[in-house]
């Protein structure tokens, strides 16, 4: 199909090279470009690399899934670590240190308990009529400009949407969320500037107080807590444990921010990755052709396909840990309160799991990847995830089966979560 460049190569001398003086602070535009060859080096070469920070990279999937599993022996709090970085008590302080993913058990289990309890099948369920009512409203625009931007004007458009729905956010209040989520997640880079740092303090403060009216009117006017999300997280689980007011709100965030983010980037790397393996694309088309539009069969279809994507090109590739005690790790000494990162990304190209790990194989099978993490902290929405990739990508590639990028994608240059700024694309390339 011929194209854009995407994904430059990297030689293998220079990935080496990046791999032995390998710094998170330190990352150049062509590491952002193409990780993969500089995470396959650090695999081979110092599968448990010391940085010049005095943290460690780990990026063997055997590795990730031990820490994942010995929630003793490693934990996930940040607080020690956010303080210097956003400053005690400031906005970001607080919402890092409070969402779900920045925590371990007794809170970790009370506050996801809660969560998935007010995330249940039905309410998931529920949300499909009006998923796919939103794809086909999105794809009609783009089929009569005859193209768009892939991102701006389909990745992006769709979580933001669902989550608003799933805590029924009215339509008139969602314009600044995608930017306010932006800004709250890129504060989880290695690296801030100062205006970033202002951008995501800001943003949690305008967030917070929006919510703060929401769930204030929520309150006072609860919906049918059998279909509504927000108005089971106020209410707490069947025991009487509720959130309190600032993890309620904090919370909220990091599902909008979770929920979208994650999302835009499946989805977004979904369609620009089948631009640039044609023969895995063909076979997907042929097999949805197969098939009768939202059938069972097209959903069953759609899950490996969708796993793939998480896998080949990870939304989220970077997690943490840190080691409450002196242990060993990869045959390497780790002291009590080692700062570890946990590359999801290289884990899930490591070739001990994956066969040909940098093939896009859309019928892989077992497909053991680490996208939405593992163990405790697995991703509380990974159902609906799948779901809007599952919904998003077959209607889209049904609907536009000639597309073609028309410009080289933006990446969106960081390092933990991947995706595109912008895919310029035509409907009938």
């Amino acid at each position: 199909m011929g194209g854009p460049v995407i994904t430059p190569p990297m030689a293998p001398a220079q990935a080496l090279a990046m791999a032995q003086t390998f710094d998170l602070r330190a990352l150049d535009a062509a590491f952002l470009a193409n990780p993969y060859p500089v995470y396959d080096a650090l695999r081979q070469t110092r599968p448990v690399a010391q940085l010049p920070d005095g943290s460690f990279f780990l990026t063997r999937h055997a590795d990730l899934v031990a820490v994942y599993r010995d929630a003793q022996s490693f934990y996930a709090d940040k607080h020690e670590e956010f303080a210097p970085k956003y400053g005690e008590g400031t906005p970001l302080y607080e919402h890092h240190t409070t969402s779900l993913v920045f925590n371990d058990p007794p809170l970790h289990t009370r506050v996801r308990g809660i969560i998935m309890g007010a995330l249940t099948r039905r309410a998931i369920a529920d949300l499909a009529p009006g998923l796919r009512q939103l794809v086909s409203d999105l794809l009609d625009r783009l089929q009569a400009r005859g193209g768009g931007d892939l991102i701006d004007d389909f990745a992006s458009a769709i979580p933001v949407e669902i989550i608003g729905n799933l805590l029924a956010v009215p339509h008139a209040d969602r314009g600044p969320l995608r930017e306010w989520s932006l800004a709250i997640l890129g504060a989880l880079e290695p690296t801030l500037s100062a205006a970033q740092l202002q951008r995501g303090q800001d943003s949690v403060r305008d967030f917070t107080q929006y919510l703060r009216g929401l769930v204030a009117h929520r309150r006072a006017h609860p919906l049918d807590p059998q279909r509504d999300v927000l108005t089971r997280l106020i209410a707490g689980d069947a025991n009487g444990q509720a959130l309190s007011e600032t993890e309620l709100l904090q919370n909220c965030i990091f599902l909008l921010n979770a929920g979208h983010e994650t999302t835009t980037n499946l989805i977004g790397n979904a369609l620009v990755a089948l631009c640039e393996w044609p023969q895995a694309r063909a076979g997907l088309l042929a097999s949805l052709q197969a098939c009768a539009a939202q059938s069972p069969e097209e959903e069953v279809l759609m899950v490996p396909a969708v796993d793939e994507f998480l896998r080949f090109e990870s939304s989220n590739q970077l997690g943490n840990r840190r080691a409450r005690t002196r242990t060993v790790m990869g045959g390497v000494a780790l002291p009590e309160g080692a700062r570890l990162t946990l590359c999801i990304g290289a884990a899930n190209r490591d070739p001990e799991v994956f066969a040909q790990p940098h093939t896009l194989d859309l019928q892989r099978q077992p497909n053991r990847h680490l996208a939405f993490g593992f163990g405790t902290h697995q991703c509380a929405g990974l159902s609906l995830a799948r779901l809007e990739g599952m919904v998003a990508l077959s209607m889209f590639l049904r609907r536009f089966p000639r597309y073609a990028l028309s410009a080289a994608p933006t990446r969106g240059e960081r390092a933990r979560f991947r995706g595109f700024l912008h895919a310029p694309f035509t409907t009938q390339g």
